[in-house]
């Protein structure tokens, strides 16, 4: 039976990361603004994903361990133009694009880079969560922060828990 419920946990993840970003995205394209959500939040969040992909990747971990942060990274690149584009900040998609690519190069450098890099990714993670909060916080204006995608964060981070 446990096997059955570990294989539960990783498909209902890799079907809720599939469409995780996606209410979030709805919800900015709905109101045509990026009122409420977090510029830093999500690059944080970015560069969090990018850097657990590229561990796993360096290490040659089974696809089946990181499968879900690919689909999740193209959501968060897509929600991201839809930020910039409503902020009126289109012009900072090519220096983030340049950046991250510079950075996924650079993790591999040498080996304590990327380590070190992982190490730091539950502090990015968190510093992440702390800067939409505190943007929240700031406007006092959820604005269009989608309820549902912050709940299905929240379940893939506990089946992703509970599975190993």
């Amino acid at each position: 039976m446990a096997p059955t419920l570990l294989d539960l946990a990783h498909w209902s993840t890799w079907a809720v990361c599939a469409v995780m970003k996606l209410p979030q995205m709805a919800a900015v394209l709905a109101a045509r603004s990026a009122r409420g959500v977090s510029v830093s939040s999500l690059l944080l969040e970015l560069a969090g994903f990018l850097v657990f992909l590229r561990y796993q990747i360096y290490y040659g971990y089974p696809l089946q361990t990181y499968l879900e942060y690919p689909i999740i990274i193209a959501q968060d690149v897509i929600l991201l133009l839809f930020i910039l584009r409503f902020s009126g900040n289109m012009k900072r998609a090519l220096f983030y694009a340049v950046t991250f690519w510079g950075g996924w190069y650079m993790l591999t450098l040498r080996k304590w880079i990327i380590d070190l890099a992982m190490n730091l990714c539950t502090l990015i993670s968190a510093a992440s969560k702390l800067a939409q909060l505190r943007c929240l916080w700031q406007t006092k204006d959820s604005g269009q922060v989608s309820a549902l995608t912050w709940s299905m964060s929240a379940y893939t981070c506990a089946s992703k828990l509970r599975a190993t």
